[in-house]
């Protein structure tokens, strides 16, 4: 039985945030919660670790070299994680599984239920439902390893509610010893009662509304939008559709976007005029004047943009918690988040 473990930089030992940008790396036997898996039980015969930066930034490369290994290999099993809260760490583990189911390779995962590797993942990988932070690594590794033992010879896997994995969207028959017409009787009774539900429940995403700002006079107010505004020749090369990348931009003290410096390169839209005005992209100037009236405080330094169009949802997830991130970490209050 050979059995493969997906790591971060940082939980493979390499470094923190300093390392995200880290090639993809292959290190031999377990390595950081690869050796709790030892201990349920699950011996890890190669490591393989990728940068969360690294692999947002060059999907397709990272995910052909990490692939390469496994096949060289010749996986029975592959452990994703666990990647706990993280929004990278878990995407990166959802599209590996993805690929790996595609190529009929057993996957066990573990992250928080909301995490974009969930989506990510298509229903490939087994997802053990972990804390958000490194507190339920204790809980979930058993779990994962006892999984994955039994999917690496082939053995039978229960349901999510009897292995305590996240449903995968699939359904499965079973054999019944009560006639047809009596179970169809049963379940329109409980479905009734409000016991059970019979469709299959599409994944969304919902999301509480904060509560209105105390005090909008005194706010710094971040620009992000999906537009893809960028600097004229589109110098940090955004995709024009199917973007897995957002950047950022300063904005300094400027008074507004000037159509000889930005114009925008979604490829959704007619972007004729909105390149004669990128302030319809951006509004700057529309929040410079908001500041002068003493309706907001003041706007944030830098813009944020990334292409909306044809992005998976999971991406655009993944991409939404990194920009929240940096936005709460710069103190701002409020957002004006454009769209097109």
């Amino acid at each position: 039985m050979t059995v493969v473990h997906y790591l971060n930089q940082f939980f493979a030992g390499l470094g923190g945030e300093e390392a995200a940008d880290h090639e993809p790396v292959r290190l031999e036997g377990p390595q950081g919660p690869g050796k709790g898996l030892e201990a349920a039980g699950l011996h890890v015969d190669l490591t393989i670790a990728c940068g969360d930066d690294r692999f947002a930034l060059h999907e397709n490369d990272c995910l052909a070299t990490l692939l390469s290994w496994i096949d060289e290999v010749d996986a029975d099993v592959v452990v994703c994680g666990p990647s706990f809260g993280s929004g990278r760490y878990g995407y990166a583990c959802g599209v590996l599984a993805r690929e790996l189911g595609r190529r009929g390779t057993p996957v066990v995962a573990a992250m928080t239920s909301d995490s974009p590797g969930v989506l990510a993942s298509e229903g490939a990988a087994y997802i053990v439902p972990t804390t958000a932070n490194v507190a339920g690594m204790r809980d979930a590794v058993p779990v994962v390893a006892s999984l994955a033992s039994r999917l690496a010879v082939g053995a039978p896997v229960g349901t999510p509610d009897e292995e305590g994995y996240l449903p995968r969207g699939l359904r499965v028959n079973v054999r019944s010893d009560a006639l047809g017409a009596e179970r169809a009787v049963g379940l329109l009774l409980a479905k009734l009662g409000g016991e059970v539900r019979t469709e299959i429940e599409p994944p969304t995403d919902r999301v509480a509304p904060p509560e209105p700002l105390a005090d909008a006079a005194g706010a710094l107010v971040a620009l992000v939008t999906e537009a893809g505004c960028v600097p004229q020749g589109n110098p940090d090369r955004l995709p024009t559709r199917h973007a897995n990348v957002w950047l950022r931009y300063p904005i300094g003290d400027r008074a507004e976007l000037a159509p000889e410096e930005y114009l925008s390169v979604h490829a959704g839209f007619d972007t004729t005029e909105a390149n004669r005005d990128p302030d319809r992209l951006v509004p700057l100037d529309a929040a410079r004047a908001l500041v002068e009236r003493g309706r907001i405080g003041r706007v944030h330094d830098e813009f944020f943009t990334t292409t909306g169009v044809d992005t998976p949802v999971a991406v655009a997830t993944r991409m939404g918690q990194e920009i929240g991130a940096e936005i709460r970490n710069a103190g701002a209050d409020a957002v004006i988040l454009t769209g097109t």
